[in-house]
């Protein structure tokens, strides 16, 4: 079971607060700390990065970086899809 840090998304998830995205947040975690590359929550692989996925629920993008060294799921970046991936 993976140790689930969501320090850097918090701020974005305070400031939408739906209860439903909330809702879904949450449980996708539940599911990704048994398996992080589960592919039937909607997640890809980032292209630029070695184990950085991405996340996506509605138009909203979470980052996440897994270290299966340590049993880490690491969440940095949340964002819509069009701000996600602009740096």
């Amino acid at each position: 079971m993976y140790k689930i840090v969501i320090r850097l998304v918090s701020k974005f998830l305070s400031k939408h607060k739906w209860d439903k995205l909330l809702f879904l947040f949450k449980k996708r975690l539940t599911i990704l700390r048994d398996d992080p590359y589960k592919n039937n929550l909607d997640i890809k692989s980032l292209s630029v990065e070695k184990n950085r996925y991405r996340l996506r629920i509605w138009k909203y993008r979470f980052l996440y970086e897994v270290f299966d060294e340590i049993i880490l799921i690491s969440f940095f970046k949340a964002d819509t899809r069009g701000w996600i991936y602009k740096k």
